[in-house]
């Protein structure tokens, strides 16, 4: 590597700790105990009074609705378990990790240690080929280079892919459980797998013991349908909007860690309640650069991101939801009825 790549990668590394030191002045990577209290408090209220409407309701068809209402809740805790992930709660990684089994295992049934491990791959490298576990997701195909490699019924799929990416999601909560199920099984590795096993066997019992003691076998099946497929929706329908269609990265592209995360990224605009219904995943740039900044502050750093990229001449992407699926939805389609070639592997 020459001088001057050396000094223009100095450059561009300074860059970041320039933005870091702006952001840790204004005190956004402070810790807010006290906001994930009280979101904590209003969602298992929520869930609560649920459980209780279920109880009431006993054999009743009635009970699709509570499904519904359940599994909003769910992912709202599947969020926080997200951020226990990234120690946005505490400072203090036991306590993070308290409440990331509670909410990962116990609550949603999702092996905390197996996503996290997952995740953090994903923060490592997003939209990189051979190194996103989030575009390596069989059966879809997000690169020219996946797509050729698909034959058969795989290879049919792909051509429709986009229109298939959303009813697809329907079983993404059946997956989750699957592989938590599998994680805490296989993988002796796992940080916490005795607690892993037992909080994601009491979750099972408890969430199967009162479906099908309460309801008929055929109201029971619907019910864990229509709240797992929702599940799955609700999360996939969040998560879908960050990186899909942005650009792919391969192991040539070499950037700066600024703008690795910048331009993989898409932030997605609205107020207050798009920010608790997406989890705060909707300021994904601000999460990608700062993983450990607390959820309320987000909407507080994007401002002071979104101008430093402006300053230095990076591409920061934003748009509204609907626009967001409609981008994920035309590189979906694009990948799935081009011609493809294996050495083409940009998005």
């Amino acid at each position: 590597m020459s001088d001057t790549d050396l000094g223009a990668r100095s450059a561009r590394g300074s860059e970041y700790a320039d933005l870091s030191r702006l952001v840790r002045k204004a005190g956004l990577l402070d810790r807010r105990p006290g906001r994930y209290a009280l979101r904590a408090t209003v969602v298992l209220g929520c869930l609560a009074v649920v459980g209780v409407v279920f109880v009431r309701l006993g054999q009743s068809w009635w009970q699709t609705a509570v499904a519904a209402a359940a599994a909003v809740l769910l992912a709202q805790l599947a969020f926080l378990g997200h951020d226990a992930g990234h120690r946005q709660i505490f400072r203090s990684r036991r306590a993070n990790d308290v409440v990331g089994l509670v909410c990962g295992n116990l609550l949603t049934g999702i092996s905390y240690g197996w996503w996290v491990d997952k995740h953090n791959r994903h923060h490592a490298h997003p939209n990189t080929e051979g190194h996103d576990p989030d575009i390596a997701v069989a059966p879809l195909s997000f690169t020219p280079g996946q797509a050729a490699t698909q034959r058969g019924l795989r290879a049919l799929f792909v051509r429709h892919q986009a229109a298939l990416f959303f009813p697809l999601l329907l079983l993404e909560g059946l997956h989750l459980h699957a592989n938590s199920v599998r994680a805490v099984v296989v993988d002796r590795g796992l940080r916490h797998r005795p607690a892993e096993v037992g909080l994601l066997a009491l979750h099972l019992a408890g969430y199967l013991t009162p479906v099908f003691l309460l309801l008929s076998v055929p109201q029971a099946i619907a019910f864990i349908l229509i709240n797992q497929g929702l599940f799955g929706l609700y999360l996939g329908s969040s998560f879908a909007p960050n990186h899909k269609g942005m650009p792919i990265l391969t192991e040539a592209d070499n950037l700066d860690y600024l703008r690795r995360q910048v331009l993989t990224s898409r932030n997605v605009r609205g107020g207050r309640l798009l920010d608790a219904l997406l989890g705060g995943l909707n300021y994904q740039i601000e999460h990608h650069l700062f993983p450990s900044m607390p959820r309320p502050n987000l909407r507080h750093a994007q401002p002071m991101v979104r101008q430093f990229c402006v300053e230095h001449g990076i591409s920061y992407h934003e748009t509204t939801l609907a626009q967001s699926w409609a981008q994920a939805l035309a590189h979906l389609r694009t990948i799935g009825t081009r011609p493809s070639r294996p050495e083409d592997d940009t998005g």
